[in-house]
């Protein structure tokens, strides 16, 4: 296989700072509003909602704009990525918090900048020696973190783990597709990947019942903050940057999601785990700080 040459790393432009601060806090934050949202109702069902809704809303405000509607192939592409970001890596997240806690659903996602770089080297892209000891040391954070109270059922830990196998499969593949430009091609993603994770509630036989106040504002911001804003974002990135910095969100999202666990959900973190914390934002600053570019 031939490598690509090493590329120099992305310019932290207003642009990208802007992208990573969204992902980075947004996506963070999610966790806790999938946990409430999911309280009483159905977690395919929502999430469908949730994508179809957002997809609607930013087809139709790009459409006013001008923009060009997706070709019969890239809306078929477009529903392959959304099949494997949404219902792979949004819908198995949302599946094991059931039996999991938002912090320890947030925790195993940090797996991602590893997957990625792996999926990367598969099409030829090479990855930084630092990147690769920042995504080590992010996970030596995560291993501390688990050595503390916060657990899942096993049924819960595989979803986990096959969620970031699917999103950042799907993130790096996506890079190599006919896919629509800029945001329309987070509208056609959201739009197919929605509609797909709406009939697996059907086939699955999911129940609606009375939603809580609670639920259906975790609901509304999901969609307007997680999806509209942060999923777009998030694509901004991976088409512009490096994968390990495009998935570096998923060493600060835990920070975010456990303090709101503990502020919000009553969950507990010890002192090993803000250690831990404190590792994994490490970990993020040597992915993220910019390199030399004889590096690697």
């Amino acid at each position: 296989m031939t490598t690509r040459p090493l590329l120099q790393p992305a310019p932290l432009t207003l642009t990208v700072l802007g992208a990573l601060a969204v992902v980075y806090v947004v996506w963070g934050s999610t966790y806790y509003a999938i946990k409430v949202a999911i309280g009483s109702l159905p977690p395919l069902g929502m999430l469908g909602v949730r994508f179809v809704v957002a997809g609607i809303l930013l087809y139709l405000f790009l459409r006013m704009r001008g923009a060009a509607a997706p070709t019969r192939r890239e809306w078929a592409w477009s529903a392959v990525i959304g099949t494997l970001l949404l219902g792979g890596g949004t819908g198995f997240v949302t599946l094991a918090e059931r039996d999991a806690s938002s912090s320890v659903a947030a925790l195993m996602i940090a797996v991602s900048p590893l997957f990625a770089g792996i999926f990367a080297a598969l099409w030829g892209e090479r990855t930084r020696r630092r990147e690769w000891l920042g995504i080590g040391v992010g996970l030596v954070g995560v291993v501390l973190l688990n050595l503390g109270e916060l657990r899942a059922t096993p049924l819960a830990a595989m979803l986990l783990v096959l969620a970031p196998l699917c999103w950042t499969f799907g993130s790096q593949w996506s890079r190599r597709l006919p896919l629509p430009g800029g945001l329309m091609g987070s509208a056609a993603q959201m739009l197919t990947g929605g509609a797909v994770l709406a009939l697996l509630s059907v086939l699955t036989g999911e129940r609606w019942g009375t939603p809580t106040a609670a639920s259906v504002w975790a609901l509304v911001y999901l969609t307007v903050f997680g999806s509209l804003l942060a999923y777009s974002a998030y694509m901004y990135l991976v088409a512009h940057t490096r994968p390990a910095l495009a998935t570096s969100y998923a060493y600060v999202n835990p920070v975010v999601a456990i303090i709101l666990g503990v502020m919000l959900g009553g969950e507990q973190l010890g002192a090993l785990g803000w250690a831990a914390l404190a590792v994994i934002v490490a970990g993020v600053g040597l992915v993220v700080w910019p390199g030399q570019r004889t590096e690697g």
